[in-house]
């Protein structure tokens, strides 16, 4: 008796879908799994809740043993690296000069010095805890800017190393924990200071990481906090671009002393960042393009992190240890600290 896994019509299945793989080019194909999983964990953080970037995080964890064979590594590369870029120039399509203008001079100044002071006091901590200061620079800057998004920029331009993607993924998975954990509690201690709404759409929006997890946190509590709180984080995220040019070239100055392939100054997804956000602030993209170009981009930067995830051991997560994990939190006091600071003792947004 023929079992059901030995039949002719499974076995002509599997022939088939072995000659379809086969046919994919080799980009395609390892390409076509990154795809595979953003499609699985957009839908269950759709329809369930949670982080999608971490979810595709995870699930490409779990299937690591894809990058250590030949057929889907050159689509695992392309996403983690061209998929990657895509969706970080794309970003520039979410804002406008007008919108940062209209938050006014104050929030605008927190911002910066919110950003300059905490991506520095990374360096600094991670040299304290005996990290390595690059680590401290990449937790800084996407803890001050735009959480997971601003790591996967700003790991774009570092140098890679046997480290460099381990950095990476404790960044994401740092960052996007404690963003989670922030939207949660941040609108109850909103509630604690009795701030108004202006005051609080300014303190989450300067405070949490991820934009999701700011929108959220803001719309809880009022929509003129949610509005202002968007704005908040849009200038954050606008931060993104003289800061990745700063990591251009602190790292383009030290490969060209070691005589190593230089970074280039200007790199070409942060132009695109920069010309999207020019033209958006034209009005030239219209609304419904604008919506798709941020949904767009948001396929990519999921695409992109599962490739990182294949590409990421569990075992090689373990060895690092708390200390970073205590960096991400340090760094995240101390943004709560300079922006709660101007906001309830230098009475802006009152």
């Amino acid at each position: 008796m023929t079992s059901p896994s030995s039949s002719p019509s499974t076995a002509t299945s599997r022939q088939r879908l072995s000659r379809r793989l086969a046919s994919l080019s080799p980009i395609g194909r390892g390409l076509l799994v990154c795809v595979t999983i953003a499609l699985a964990t957009t839908f269950i953080a759709d329809h369930y809740g949670g982080p999608t970037l971490l979810y595709a995080l995870l699930f490409g964890m779990s299937l690591h043993f894809l990058s250590e064979e030949g057929r889907c590594l050159p689509g695992i590369e392309f996403a983690a690296r061209t998929v990657l870029r895509l969706g970080v120039a794309l970003l520039g399509a979410r804002m406008t000069l007008e919108q940062v203008g209209d938050l006014g001079l104050g929030p605008v100044l927190t911002v910066l010095a919110a950003v300059g002071l905490v991506i520095c006091a990374g360096g600094l901590l991670a040299r304290a805890l005996g990290l390595h200061r690059d680590l401290g620079l990449l937790t800084g800057g996407a803890v001050a800017i735009c959480g997971a998004s601003a790591a996967l920029a700003l790991s774009a331009v570092m140098p890679k190393n046997d480290t460099s993607e381990r950095n990476t993924i404790l960044t994401v998975v740092g960052v996007t924990t404690l963003s989670t954990v922030a939207m949660v509690t941040y609108p109850l201690l909103v509630g604690v200071l009795d701030l108004a709404n202006t005051q609080a759409g300014i303190f989450l929006g300067g405070t949490i990481h991820d934009v999701a997890q700011v929108v959220g946190a803001g719309y809880i509590i009022s929509e003129e906090t949610g509005d202002v709180s968007t704005l908040v984080k849009l200038v954050r995220v606008a931060m993104l671009v003289p800061v990745v040019m700063i990591f251009s070239w602190l790292y383009r100055a030290s490969r060209n002393s070691e005589g190593k392939r230089q970074v280039p100054m200007l790199p070409g997804f942060l132009v695109g960042f920069v010309a999207l956000v020019l033209i958006n602030s034209l009005g030239l993209i219209p609304e419904s393009v604008n919506e798709g170009l941020s949904t767009l981009s948001r396929w990519c930067l999921v695409t992109a992190i599962a490739a990182l995830g294949i590409k990421t051991s569990f075992q090689k997560l373990a060895v690092v240890g708390w200390k970073p994990v205590i960096l991400m939190v340090l760094e995240t006091l101390l943004l709560l600290a300079i922006v709660l600071g101007v906001v309830v003792f230098g009475g802006l947004g009152s």
